[in-house]
């Protein structure tokens, strides 16, 4: 009689004879029977993955986009014979990183042009990128304008990338911090309780240990996506470094040819 009043009043006995003979692989069960610390770990880890996961989705849709984008623009750069005409076909592409860099270049070209044709009396209206002279100290603000887009370029495509480097780096801990929560409680129970057998230990450690388990599982899809998103964001700096340098040298040789026609 007094063993089953005291099994009734103490809600710990419950609920672990109930976690152990549920346990069963059941990891739903063990959130169920955890504590409210160990609950708040694992929804947090929970929200991590679940952002971590839309943010990837995202990222792989922009990437895409970017580098299909961005295969278009070289077809129209290479074919197209007018800087005028790559310039108003590159304006339909919104997401390529390259023709961006080069809409930014030949902006600041055509000002150059304008400022060069002013100081020498030529008329504005009608001109290409290739109709009025220009010095070569132009080639530093164009050079500075490529630079300045292919860093906003970069910037954008890099992100919210930071998320999952967080995420990467702190899932584990804040895993490991529900854990140590849980087994601390887990001891407390056992003292109170004053038996350690392993039908008392197991489901405590056991409900404890989700914590940590949570946490990887939000910290290692991170940490691959961020490194394959990192991986094809550095393909694409190359390219637009690439770029970048083979247009300004096509228009430095179209300078030097001016200066030395003129």
């Amino acid at each position: 009689m007094l063993h089953t009043i005291a099994h009734l009043m103490s809600p710990l006995a419950v609920t672990s004879s109930e976690l152990g003979s549920n346990l069963g692989g059941d990891i739903w069960v063990l959130f169920l029977y955890a504590g409210p610390m160990v609950k708040g770990v694992i929804l947090l880890l929970l929200s991590l993955s679940v952002v971590c996961w839309g943010i990837s989705l995202f990222k792989f849709l922009v990437l895409r986009s970017a580098l299909n984008e961005s295969e278009s623009f070289l077809d129209i750069f290479w074919n197209n014979q007018s800087l005028s005409r790559t310039y108003a076909d590159a304006r339909q592409l919104e997401h390529s990183p390259l023709a961006e860099i080069f809409r930014s270049g030949y902006l600041e070209l055509q000002q150059m042009q304008q400022k060069s044709g002013a100081a020498s009396g030529q008329p504005k209206s009608g001109e290409s990128a290739s109709d009025s002279p220009l010095g070569l100290y132009g080639l530093g603000a164009i050079k500075r304008a490529l630079d300045q887009a292919a860093t906003a370029e970069l910037t954008r495509l890099e992100k919210n990338l930071g998320f999952l480097a967080t995420t990467g780096s702190i899932a584990p801990f804040i895993g490991l911090f529900g854990t140590v929560w849980g087994i601390m409680n887990s001891f407390r129970d056992i003292g109170r309780q004053g038996s350690a057998n392993l039908a008392t230990v197991a489901p405590g450690i056991a409900e404890a240990l989700i914590a940590t388990a949570f946490g990887l599982v939000a910290a290692i899809p991170a940490v691959v996506l961020y490194n394959y998103f990192l991986g094809r964001i550095k393909m694409m700096t190359a390219e637009m470094d690439n770029f970048a340098s083979e247009l300004l040298n096509i228009i430095e040789r179209y300078l030097e040819s001016r200066k030395r026609a003129g």
